[in-house]
């Protein structure tokens, strides 16, 4: 079935509180897209975000980013009042995210919260800590210690903490007992937010496509927790990281510095962390879209100290086995594989076997070469995902201004446009024609942003994922031009399908049991 989606992640979204949040920005978008006849709303990773800012280097892979609760909802719950947020300086001005200004601003608030629940309980958050005790309490623990370590990475802490030695542990969960709840209380926030918000959008035939990172960040609960996950030393130091080798873009290569997984392990164990990941993650999407797919068939490593990546090593990956294990543990799992980069005929004999949706991506298309696999006459199957642009990539009209004469002379050729400044509208509409299952765009392209739209700019350190948008930029005009270009090329969501929109999830087979299970965990 012929689908399209936007891509904005909800940081983007309007707000006067410094960054967007799941309240009524969140549901109007889904209201926006809905009235477009919009399928899908992708996002980036809804983890919280480290150094970096990145939603890619997260200290949790379970975990939701507290940047996102809305406060005007905690309000309506009796846990705020609007002088406990509203007085607070969030932003200097309305177009991009001030992340330090959040940092400080917003733990304060979710501590006023947090006292008056510890007054008046809300109902539901004993079952929420019992279905996810596999990772709260550890997670809760490992921020409580962050911050009680003025938020230092765990191989900083003292050696009994960062080795999790058993005394050592005992006496912070009793020292820190209060910041500890406070952490699980985010937890339980954020997933009451975010799963009405989901619901919601389910509800106007709206489907949620979500991120997820191949790696984790070092200085994660999954790594403290859990090293044996991972290629480490004795003392919990990465053998080797993540990254990328040099090309023609990056000459030195892309140094991410994730630590590598011990794929040995992770066989051994029947690749049981993975399952937990996506099963955790089909809670959150309808579409599980993730990073980097070719690392499963071979990935690059890179010795662990180096200042870039030049020196490193191609290694095998657990390649199809991994997926075809997961396919038999969770079914009814939504997965969209990114296979961009440097793709070998063994990672598209991968990729071929599982059948998953790869990628296309339209700033990618116009060398010249009729021949390029993202031009859309050389699509050899509908089954894949066009973009016109990923987060990684400029806005079209920043594109535009970035590329070379001979590049746009053929992207004026290719699209038919008259002139240059009808490429990025001919772009879309490109992608909207095409054979491919689904084409995405990003807000900023359907808003004509400039460069300063631009969601991330890789191998760089600062000024990224700080893109906004504003109330007044999803205007009905727009909903029915976006709604007539689903129309032209058979991509629009009709009513007929209201109540067949949203696949079967794995997450969704509990959902049945949870009303009652709710009720029984509260009166225990």
């Amino acid at each position: 079935m012929r689908k399209s989606g936007i891509l904005l992640h909800i940081s983007s979204l309007p707000s006067r509180y410094g960054i967007g949040r799941m309240g009524k920005a969140a549901f109007d978008f889904v209201d926006f897209l809905h009235d477009s006849e919009t399928a899908y709303w992708q996002i980036l990773p809804l983890s919280p975000t480290s150094y970096g800012d990145s939603p890619y280097q997260s200290f949790s892979v379970y975990a939701g980013n507290p940047y996102f609760i809305d406060f005007e909802k905690l309000e309506a719950q009796g846990l705020l009042e609007q002088e406990d947020y509203a007085s607070l300086l969030w932003q200097r001005n309305d177009h991009s995210i001030d992340y330090e200004l959040l940092y400080r601003s917003n733990i304060t608030v979710l501590k006023r919260a947090f006292a008056r629940f510890k007054e008046k309980p809300i109902r539901g958050y004993a079952f929420f800590r019992n279905q996810n005790k596999h990772w709260l309490s550890d997670y809760a623990l490992f921020m409580a210690l962050k911050t009680a370590h003025d938020g230092k990475p765990w191989y900083e802490w003292e050696t009994p903490l960062a080795m999790r030695e058993e005394e050592a542990i005992k006496t912070a969960k009793e020292k820190l007992k209060d910041e500890i709840e406070l952490y699980s209380f985010i937890q339980f926030i954020f997933s009451q937010q975010w799963q009405a918000l989901k619901k919601y959008a389910n509800q106007k035939q709206v489907e949620i496509i979500g991120d997820m990172p191949i790696y984790v960040a070092y200085d994660s609960a999954d790594v403290w927790v859990s090293p044996e996950l991972f290629d480490l030393d004795q003392e919990k130091k990465p053998v080797e990281v993540a990254g990328c080798p040099p090309d023609p873009f990056a000459p030195e290569g892309q140094l991410w510095g994730n630590p590598l997984y011990d794929w040995d392990y992770h066989k051994k164990t029947n690749y049981a962390w993975w399952t937990s990941r996506l099963r955790h993650a089909a809670k959150f999407y309808d579409v599980i879209r993730i990073d980097h797919f070719r690392g499963f068939e071979s990935y690059y490593a890179i010795p662990y100290g180096s200042k870039n990546a030049i020196q490193g090593r191609w290694c095998k990956g657990p390649n199809k086995q991994l997926f075809q294990h997961i396919t038999r543990e969770l079914p009814q799992l939504n997965i969209i594989a990114e296979d961009l980069g440097f793709i070998t005929p063994a990672v598209r004999r991968m990729l071929k076997a599982l059948n998953y949706p790869g990628m296309k991506v339209l700033q990618f298309a116009f060398d010249s070469n009729p021949e390029n696999e993202h031009l859309p006459h050389n699509f050899q199957t509908s089954n894949c995902i066009v973009y016109t642009g990923t987060h990684d990539n400029q806005t079209l009209s920043g594109w535009l201004e970035d590329s070379e004469k001979k590049t746009i002379k053929y992207a004026k050729k290719y699209l038919r446009a008259d002139k240059k400044s009808d490429i990025p509208d001919a772009m879309i509409a490109c992608a909207w024609q095409s054979i491919a299952e689904t084409a995405v765009a990003q807000m900023q392209d359907f808003l004509h942003a400039d460069r300063s739209g631009r969601m991330n700019t890789p191998s760089t350190l600062g000024g990224n994922w700080q893109y906004r948008t504003t109330e007044s930029d999803f205007s009905p005009e727009l909903a029915k031009q976006i709604r007539r270009l689903n129309r032209i090329y058979g991509r629009a969501v009709k009513p007929a399908e209201k109540k067949t929109a949203v696949k079967k999830t794995a997450a969704s087979e509990t959902e049945k049991t949870e009303t009652s299970e709710i009720k029984k965990t509260e009166e225990s």
